[in-house]
C-alpha cells in the first residue's frame, strides 16, 4: 500500500468501528429527548418536513434530475478523493450561505430551508458517487446514496442496520427487489426527520436563526461527505484488496 492508502484504511477501520458500535446511554437520552420534542413542534412543521422528504425520495429514485453526471474512469484514489473534497467544500459553503439566508428570515424561510438543503444534500452525494466511479443509472447505486444519507442521519440502532447492507453490498443489491416502489421510504424519513429535529429546530428562533443556520448546515453537510468518503471507500477496499494486503 502505499501512505495514501495506508493512511485511509486506518480512518475506514475507525469508521467501521464506530458504524458498529451499540447505543450509548447518551444516545438513547438523546432519541428520547427528540421523541418530546416532536410532540410540541407543530403538526403543519412535521408535515412539510415528510412531504419534502418523500419528494425528494422519490426523485433520487425516480427522477432524471440528478443523472446527468457520468462516472469519472481511469483516477487514483488519491485523485478521486482530492475531487470528492472539493466538491465536499463546495456544498457545505453553498448550505452554509442558504441556512444563514433562510435562517434570518424566520418562519417562513427557515422552513424553506429544509427542501433547499435536502436538494444540496443530494446533488453532493450524487456528485461523489460518480467522482469514485459508480454509475447511478443504475438504479441500485441510487439505493445506496438513500443508504449513505441514513448512515449519515439516523439513530444507531438503525445504522448497525444499514452498515451491515453496504458491508456486503454485492450480495444485497442482487437482493434488491425490481420494483423501486418497494424502497422503504417512510423510515428513511422518519428517521432524517427526527435526527435533525435538534439540530435544525433553533433555525426558526428569531434572532439566533442566521447564526444557528450557518453552523448547522455547515456541520450537517461536512457530516454527510465524510459519511459518503468512508462508505464508498469500503467498496474500493473490497475491489482492491490485493492492493490491501
Amino acid at each position: 500500500m502505499t501512505p495514501y492508502e495506508e493512511a485511509v484504511q486506518t480512518e475506514l477501520t475507525r469508521w467501521q468501528q464506530a458504524m458498529q458500535k451499540p447505543p450509548s446511554t447518551v444516545g438513547r437520552l438523546s432519541t428520547a429527548v427528540q421523541r418530546r420534542i416532536n410532540r410540541i413542534i407543530p403538526r403543519r412543521v412535521h408535515q412539510l418536513i415528510t412531504a419534502t422528504i418523500k419528494q425528494m425520495t422519490r426523485a433520487v429514485l425516480f427522477g432524471a434530475e440528478f443523472l446527468n453526471r457520468l462516472p469519472e474512469a481511469g483516477l487514483t484514489l488519491p485523485q478521486r478523493e482530492a475531487a470528492v473534497v472539493d466538491r465536499i467544500n463546495f456544498y457545505r459553503k453553498a448550505g452554509a450561505a442558504e441556512g444563514g439566508v433562510t435562517g434570518a428570515g424566520g418562519l417562513l424561510l427557515g422552513l424553506a430551508d429544509f427542501p433547499l438543503l435536502l436538494g444540496l444534500k443530494m446533488k453532493m452525494l450524487f456528485e461523489i458517487a460518480a467522482l469514485y466511479g459508480h454509475s447511478v443509472s443504475d438504479y441500485r447505486e441510487r439505493v445506496y446514496i438513500l443508504y449513505i444519507f441514513q448512515l449519515a442521519f439516523s439513530s444507531q440502532e438503525r445504522r448497525q442496520v444499514v452498515y451491515r447492507y453496504i458491508a456486503d453490498w454485492p450480495e444485497h443489491s442482487r437482493q434488491l427487489p425490481d420494483d423501486i416502489n418497494q424502497f422503504d421510504w417512510l423510515t428513511f424519513q422518519q428517521e432524517y426527520r427526527d435526527y435533525i429535529d435538534l439540530v435544525k429546530m433553533a433555525q426558526l428562533i428569531p434572532g439566533i436563526g442566521a447564526a444557528v443556520g450557518i453552523v448547522a448546515n455547515y456541520q450537517l453537510v461536512s457530516q454527510l461527505g465524510r459519511t459518503a468518503m468512508n462508505a464508498y471507500r469500503m467498496r474500493w477496499a473490497e475491489e482492491n484488496k490485493s492492493l490491501l494486503t
